[in-house]
């Protein structure tokens, strides 16, 4: 069964920096996208960034600049650099991924960790 583990959020001042990761594993053929989003206290989710398979990346207006989506060379982890983080940045931070298995495509959602920019 594929499973994403996230990893890297905590408390951190503003201006401060975090690096998530997002782990992937389980009978994984490719990973297509995968992109972080987030959720803030009584918010909808939003996408954050998102990186594809060819390594093509899209970020929100209000991250654009400030956070960075990576790969590793093994293709299983990625990462979001947060850099200059503010304050409207705290929220919980998921992991979505459309993955390719050996029984066909699937999309899974991390179990979220919870990142606090306070002061």
């Amino acid at each position: 069964q594929v499973q994403l583990v996230e990893s890297g959020g905590g408390l951190v001042q503003p201006g401060g920096s975090l690096r998530l990761s997002c782990a992937a594993s389980g009978g994984i053929v490719d990973i297509k996208t995968m992109t972080w989003y987030r959720q803030a206290p009584g918010k909808e989710r939003e996408l954050v960034a998102t990186i594809t398979s060819g390594g093509s990346t899209n970020y929100a207006d209000s991250v654009r600049g400030r956070f960075t989506i990576s790969r590793d060379n093994a293709m299983t982890t990625r990462y979001l650099q947060m850099n200059s983080l503010k304050p409207e940045d705290t929220a919980i931070y998921y992991c979505y991924s459309e993955i390719l298995t050996l029984l066909g495509l699937t999309n899974v959602w991390g179990q979220g960790t919870q990142v606090t920019v306070s002061s």
